[in-house]
């Protein structure tokens, strides 16, 4: 299992359209994904989980993985949310 503690930096965090792009890029993956926000824990590969958790910008999320790609998972999760998801 591997797993790495992010801040979200875009300004209006994971609305529907990063939210969109975290998925795709989760779903590239065999490993069980998922997002914890304050002892809440979602599938990282499901809409309704990532949205649920309400992340805004400047919040702490942990990304864990856990399979056979699971460290190339978080390295690129954690990649695609450094990145701002290009806004």
């Amino acid at each position: 299992m591997c797993m790495k503690d992010i801040e979200v930096k875009n300004q209006v965090g994971l609305h529907a359209r990063p939210a969109t792009f975290f998925i795709q890029k989760a779903n590239e993956f065999k490993s069980s994904i998922w997002v914890e926000k304050e002892e809440r824990r979602v599938n990282a590969k499901s809409l309704l989980g990532i949205l649920s958790l309400g992340i805004v910008g400047g919040a702490n999320i942990r990304i864990i993985a856990d399979g056979s790609d699971e460290q190339l998972a978080v390295d690129s999760l954690v990649k695609l949310v450094e990145s701002g998801f290009a806004e």
